[in-house]
């Protein structure tokens, strides 16, 4: 399994699969074939089909520049490796000098078809979550410490700045109004959250409005293209942040337990990435808010000091209950329903975890299996409910 340094990634949205990877992609193409007088990209499937809204076309554009680059959007029906496929041409006084042809994965990870040594390290040897709880277990230690075990000590620098951008990314996207980009004209939201109290402010209360809040607000900033941290991708930025720093302001918790809770998460959205997807293309809104989700419940599980059953437990929950998630952005943007999509999975993060709490012990199904699970009903979804823009909410709601 490789570092939670990749499900971790620093970036500007909207989307880590539509923009990052492409750009990515782009960046190692241009510096390859420096001589090219033009090139021609090829986007496939899902890429071709939200590319639009996502912005993928300016990014890569953006990224080849100042070499003239020609989109080609095929959306026909053809079998590739993976929906988010993308091909780069270069030419030369009207010849073809070289090609190369690229799976944005999910998470701001590409593949190159042909290059395995373009892949990073594994760095855990460990790959499901029922090999890493048995390691725990036998060594007697937590898997936040299983973390630093594996990727050493710099690890915890790593996820300070990691915690530092998310904290960052809450309080600009709570100074922000105004309407979103993209044309649907959607109003920003957090900050009218945050500061609207209800009539009837009890805690419960208060606790879903602020945790929707600080999730909407990332989700805003990641909308308008602002710096954000993957969690594990662009779509899903909002839960994780939320839910922790809802809690270390509640609990009054040091920066040194929010690391160990990151660490924690890391591992679930790794064993994740490694056995299924994380790509909305591929397997749904499922693999995105749906891992998010785990990643948030684990997280706070490990923040409230309970054991790596619980902790596996309340993963498991959070996983299962967004089974058969579909993902249809409207008009491929980014923002309905997923920047309320990523609020409402930080509150089941947190109802997750309580449950843990009481029914560990009469659990029946590993968080391993809700993987594998989560997977097979991602392959079996229709096609239109795989980040087309041609299903759901997507075909229903007609934009102005």
């Amino acid at each position: 399994m490789k570092s939670i340094r990749d499900i971790y990634k620093t970036g500007k949205g909207p989307s880590s699969s539509h923009t990052m990877g492409p750009e990515k992609a782009a960046r190692i193409f241009k510096k390859e074939h420096p001589e090219a007088e033009n090139i021609t990209v090829t986007l496939y499937a899902s890429l071709a089909k939200t590319g639009r809204g996502h912005g993928t076309d300016k990014v890569i554009t953006k990224t080849l520049s100042p070499i003239p680059t020609e989109i080609v959007w095929n959306t026909e029906e053809t079998a590739l490796p993976h929906p988010n496929t993308l091909d780069f041409e270069a030419f030369r006084d009207g010849n073809s000098i070289g090609k190369m042809r690229v799976f944005s994965i999910g998470g701001g990870d590409i593949r190159i078809e042909g290059r395995p040594e373009a892949e990073p390290p594994e760095v855990y040897a460990e790959n499901t979550f029922a090999e890493i709880a048995a390691y725990c277990k036998k060594h007697k230690i937590r898997l936040s410490e299983y973390v630093e075990l594996n990727e050493g000590a710099e690890i915890w620098d790593f996820l300070f700045e990691v915690w530092n951008t998310m904290s960052e990314a809450i309080r600009k996207g709570l100074t922000r109004t105004g309407v979103l980009p993209g044309g649907l004209r959607l109003e920003r939201k957090a900050q009218m959250l945050y500061n609207q109290r209800h009539m009837d402010e009890q805690p419960p209360t208060r606790e879903n409005r602020i945790v929707c809040a600080y999730a909407f607000a990332v989700s805003e900033q990641n909308v308008c293209q602002k710096t954000i941290v993957t969690a594990p991708t662009c779509g899903s930025c909002g839960t994780l942040p939320a839910v922790l720093k809802y809690f270390q302001e509640e609990k009054r918790l040091s920066d040194r337990d929010i690391l160990k809770a990151l660490a924690v998460a890391g591992i679930i959205g790794n064993i994740v990435k490694t056995n299924a997807s994380i790509s909305g293309a591929e397997c749904g809104c499922q693999a995105e808010v749906g891992t998010a989700c785990s990643m948030a419940a684990a997280a706070l599980a490990e923040l409230f000091e309970m054991g790596i059953d619980q902790i596996e437990y309340a993963a498991e929950v959070a996983l299962e209950h967004h089974l058969g998630l579909t993902c249809d952005p409207i008009a491929g943007l980014v923002q309905i329903p997923c920047i309320e999509r990523n609020a409402v999975a930080a509150m089941r993060a947190i109802n997750a975890v309580r449950i843990a709490n009481f029914l560990t012990a009469t659990r029946k199904i590993s968080f391993d299996m809700v993987v594998e699970t989560m997977y097979q009903t991602g392959k079996d979804l229709n096609r239109n409910y795989r980040e087309t823009s041609e299903g759901g909410l997507a075909r229903l709601y007609k934009t102005e």
